[in-house]
């Protein structure tokens, strides 16, 4: 296939996949910062006030929502609610928690800071549905109070996928031992620390057993169950809790909840750490690379394709990729270049698809189900792919099979009239045009048709129309 005929099929669809690819993740973004944490189920700013004369007239317990995956902008959230609960002199700040799990490193930041807190702490599984598994029950247990609401659930807890091969080897089995057997150092230090049942708790991560909150607080795993928030302080109301300053008693019945949402840069953060987001920056990247490379000076590709994959970076920087899927997704890029540029009627588009895809599925294959790329969402970036490849190759079939109607070659087989006799050169009146030619089969006279059948440069070589063939 002619390239440059190509090239102007890719520039033709350019501008129609780059909209759709770019409308994706602006809508996820603009949805996610929009809602912010109103759908972490919030608890009023400003309940009942307290009755007249009482002493909790004046006393405020801050909140933060810890919903979703634990990564870093959970985690960088938190500290900076420890921090404010701290300036602001709160009672306590309660964390309300409903998470499928997240990362070991952004938990241990968590725990750590609950530990070291001199603000009591009190993590609430809420709202009724919620549950608090895998990294949650390390931050459950690590708080100063534990409570669950009615129908939660906690448990789970048990590190997945930490070993490179997938735990085939003996060498994996050797690192899951040593993760799982430090994980379970850490939760039963927590568990003797805080006063809680540290035999679940290995259970809990040795054997991913999970419970509800009705036995959570048979074996102790909890100090207790609430309805709400306001349930919450009642119930904690007079509690003597142990902080890094020392024994301190609660008071907390008729306190003021006070909200600490996320701000914009951790909504933004929490949006990047999602693996579907740093997938749809990575597609958008190659598809700048591509549109750049076969429109070089285009410019606006270009950038949004470099700024694409800085984000996609820093998106995988969160989680451990799969080299080997990062390799895959290269080598379609690679792929998708080359058919631009060389013919091949679509064989490397199509090993490029197959690339894509086998390298897509790789990238998060060592992850959590929740932190695994969506399979849909590849799906669709595939097929958006091929109908983008499909088009430009059909689009360049098309103009191929096409009449030409410009240039020299536009004249062969035009009919035309002599002006002059050919004996044999003379001139001739082609598509409104006065030629010199001359005539490939002897003698012509003058006002004969002829059909163009050859054309050296300014010069035509021509026959009688009834012999042309």
């Amino acid at each position: 296939m002619n390239v440059s005929v190509r090239r102007r099929a890719v520039r033709a669809g350019a501008r129609l996949l780059a909209a759709l690819l770019l409308a994706a993740p602006v809508a996820f973004a603009a949805s996610a910062l929009g809602s912010g944490t109103a759908a972490f189920g919030a608890v009023p700013a400003q309940p009942p006030a307290a009755p007249a004369g009482s002493s909790g007239a004046a006393r405020v317990v801050d909140v933060v929502q810890l919903n979703g995956i634990i990564g870093p902008a959970t985690a960088r959230y938190v500290l900076r609610g420890l921090r404010q609960a701290s300036s602001d002199g709160a009672e306590a700040l309660i964390i309300e928690l409903d998470t499928p799990g997240g990362l070991l490193t952004s938990m241990d930041q968590i725990a750590k800071a609950l530990l070291a807190s001199p603000t009591p702490t009190i993590v609430y599984v809420w709202p009724s549905g919620a549950r608090a598994a895998s990294a949650g029950v390390f931050v459950t247990y690590a708080a100063n109070v534990a409570a669950m609401a009615p129908t939660t659930h906690l448990g789970a807890a048990h590190p997945v996928n930490v070993a490179p091969g997938g735990g085939t080897t003996a060498e994996d089995k050797t690192m899951i031992a040593k993760v799982t057997n430090d994980a379970v150092a850490e939760i039963r230090g927590f568990a003797a620390r805080r006063g809680r049942n540290p035999d679940w708790a290995e259970r809990a991560v040795r054997e991913s057993v999970s419970i509800t909150e009705e036995e959570a607080l048979r074996l102790h795993v909890i100090d207790l169950i609430a309805d709400s928030p306001q349930a919450l302080l009642a119930a904690v109301d007079g509690r003597k809790v142990l902080t890094p300053g020392g024994a301190r008693v609660l008071h907390t019945r008729g306190a003021r909840l006070v909200e600490n949402p996320m701000d914009a840069t951790e909504r933004f953060l929490l949006v990047l750490s999602d693996p579907n987001i740093g997938f749809v920056l990575m597609t958008m990247a190659i598809y700048g690379i591509i549109f750049e490379l076969s429109n070089p000076g285009s410019v606006f590709p270009g950038v949004i394709g470099g700024l694409a994959l800085i984000l996609a970076l820093a998106s995988f920087a969160v989680i451990e990729v799969n080299l080997a899927g990062l390799l895959l997704i290269g080598f379609a890029l690679i792929l998708f270049i080359a058919d631009i540029k060389v013919p091949s009627h679509g064989i490397l588009t199509a090993g490029g698809l197959a690339a894509f895809v086998f390298g897509s599925l790789l990238l998060t294959e060592r992850q959590a189900p929740f932190l695994r790329i969506s399979i849909t969402l590849i799906l669709t970036m595939a097929a958006l792919t091929a109908a983008f490849f499909a088009f430009a190759v059909g689009a360049g079939i098309r103009a191929q099979a096409q009449k030409v109607y410009t240039g020299r070659e536009a004249l062969l087989g035009a009919i035309g009239v002599t002006r002059s006799d050919l004996g044999p050169s003379g001139t001739v009146f082609v598509d409104g045009e006065l030629w010199s030619a001359e005539s490939e089969n002897g003698a012509i006279p003058a006002g004969q048709r002829v059909r163009v059948v050859q054309v050296r440069g300014l010069h035509l070589v021509v026959r009688k129309e009834e012999e042309a063939k």
